[in-house]
């Protein structure tokens, strides 16, 4: 365990100062139509994912990829790392996520997702930030988006009892549009508030895609069911795995 201490040490000490210096490289895409802050975007997903990989031995496996729908989408993924909010823009070519407002704020950060269009939201405005953050979503997707949004609001440990919020099946409802759930196990090597980093393999998995129009009880019912399912299913194969690693899972990586 030492070893992997070290390891998640230069990680994220790489990570970050990996982050600055795109940062600071990717200045002209200013200048430059909104393609470009996306191709750093997905550069520094790929190199961010090749780093953890080299460094801590986490190997990305990604399943389903074939079912992701062509055009405009919801991707409504499980929420249980930091790992996910970077990785998912690689497989959209107009990637866009709800986030909270204070973000835009960041220096140079925030004003790059200001740039690529993110939605900022004041979480303090209750229902009125809702209906917005509804229109803004249903305009995003028309104009041939592909919203990525995460059910349970927040990131949730590995093992807690799920919590999905009602304003996922408003979104669908307003933005018409087919919607693939995404499952994963990524709290097991990348856990919330922790900078320890896992070996193992890490999974996507892209799930059959719900259709447009489905009455929002139903969508909500399914969308939880199909990505719960799934990712449990995850996690019990990742944790066999990591029982032989390590000849018992890591106890940080078991909540």
């Amino acid at each position: 365990m030492n070893l992997i201490f070290l390891r998640s040490l230069i990680y994220n000490v790489v990570f970050y100062v990996w982050l600055v210096l795109l940062i600071l490289i990717a200045l002209p895409t200013f200048l430059l139509p909104r393609g470009a802050i996306l191709a750093m975007a997905r550069f520094w997903s790929r190199s961010s994912i090749w780093l953890l990989r080299v460094i801590c031995g986490t190997k990305v496996e990604y399943r389903g990829v074939e079912k992701i729908p062509a055009g405009p989408m919801i991707v409504a993924s499980k929420h249980q790392s930091m790992w996910e909010t970077f990785a998912l823009v690689q497989f959209f070519d107009q990637p866009l996520y709800i986030l909270k407002r204070e973000l835009l704020w960041i220096p140079f950060f925030g004003w790059y997702l200001r740039k690529a269009g993110m939605i900022g939201i004041d979480r303090a405005s209750g229902g009125k930030s809702l209906l917005d953050m509804v229109r803004r979503a249903r305009e995003a997707v028309k104009a041939g988006g592909q919203l990525i949004i995460f059910p349970e609001g927040t990131r949730t440990a590995v093992d807690a009892p799920p919590q999905y919020k009602n304003g996922v099946g408003l979104i669908y409802a307003g933005c018409q549009a087919p919607c693939i759930p995404v499952a994963l196990n990524s709290g097991l090597f990348w856990p919330r508030r922790n900078f320890m980093r896992y070996p193992g393999t890490l999974v996507v998995e892209f799930l059959d895609p719900l259709p447009a129009g489905l009455p929002r009880d139903e969508f909500n019912a399914r969308v939880a069911a199909s990505i719960e399912q799934a990712s449990r299913r995850l996690i019990e194969a990742a944790r066999a795995e990591q029982a032989q690693l390590f000849g018992t899972v890591p106890s940080s990586a078991k909540v």
